[in-house]
């Protein structure tokens, strides 16, 4: 008996990398996938491929299990609402959902456009949104199901050049966690993870200075198989009481974060003007201020 003997899973961006590792890990595991990527570059272009869906779809089948592939866009509300009918019409049922499907555009911020914040901004942020509303109804009905999203360190810690994708990634924090109060009642969980796995997107990482290229070499031995029995699990039954939660995965070390709380208060029974603010308010609450710091000044030691 695999965990998800029964269940009906969609993965997205699951043609390669850890969307493709987690669709294997839940067919060994007894479900029945739906693997959707659209088979573009990792900028988003070039896209309208449902190859590498279709590979890994054909990949589960030759294994013994079922799935099916499709090469919607999640960045369409009509498109992404297809991703869930497929399964609805394929299988029967909606089990679980895995917010996996991204692109990178990195660009220093006083560089970067329009176009270049919104495209990122409408794959990983509308999409993880188009995706787990058109699943909501269905887990509201069946009064189950569950949600996995695929966050970032970036988002949680800090990067560089980065914008675009730290917004869309701490934004799918705060979505998570409103499904997971919306739709608690319902027995409907959501959790969201944040991943360390050599991708072809990590792979655009430049590598123009020393330091770059050792942290790239780091990277390398992140192998994406590794990250995939974590939201397997999470799609379980067996864990139907964990949720609102923000983990990470890195090789075998799994992660609790911590999420935005009270960190410090100042009182004025007078109230508070400008100076005294200055004066008093800002003086107290310094050492307790945030260092500005990348992931990679969080996480200095080598995968465990």
């Amino acid at each position: 008996m695999g965990l998800l003997d029964g269940k009906v899973v969609v993965v997205t961006g699951a043609g390669r990398g850890v969307g493709r590792c987690i669709a294997l890990e839940a067919a060994r595991e007894g479900a029945r996938v739906v693997v959707n990527d659209l088979g573009g570059n990792p900028d988003g272009t070039g896209e309208g491929a449902a190859g590498p869906a279709d590979e890994v779809a054909a990949e589960i089948r030759a294994a013994g299990g079922e799935a099916v592939g499709i090469g919607n866009s999640v960045a369409d509300q009509a498109s992404a609402q297809g991703i869930i009918d497929c399964a609805m019409d394929t299988f029967g049922r909606v089990d679980g959902v895995v917010n996996n499907a991204g692109i990178l555009r990195d660009k220093m911020f006083h560089k970067m456009d329009y176009e270049t914040f919104d495209s990122v901004i409408k794959v990983h942020l509308y999409g993880a949104f188009f995706v787990s509303n058109a699943a909501a109804p269905i887990f509201r009905e069946q009064g189950s199901g569950a949600y996995v999203h695929m966050t970032s360190s970036s988002a949680l810690f800090g990067n560089l050049g980065q914008a675009n994708y730290m917004a869309a990634k701490l934004g799918i924090v705060g979505l998570s966690k409103s499904i997971a109060m919306d739709l608690g009642r319902y027995g409907v969980r959501s959790n969201a993870i944040a991943p360390w796995a050599w991708t072809r997107l990590v792979g655009t990482i430049p590598e123009d200075t020393p330091e770059q290229k050792a942290r790239v070499e780091g990277l390398k031995r992140l192998k994406p198989e590794l990250i995939a029995p974590f939201p397997v699990a999470l799609l379980s039954d067996a864990a139907k009481d964990v949720t609102g939660q923000v983990f990470g995965a890195r090789t075998n070390e799994i992660y609790l974060f911590s999420q935005p709380g009270l960190q410090r208060s100042v009182h004025a029974g007078e109230g508070w003007t400008p100076q005294t603010i200055i004066d008093r308010a800002l003086p107290t609450l310094r050492s307790s201020f945030q260092k500005l710091a990348a992931s990679g000044e969080i996480f200095t030691w080598d995968p465990v």
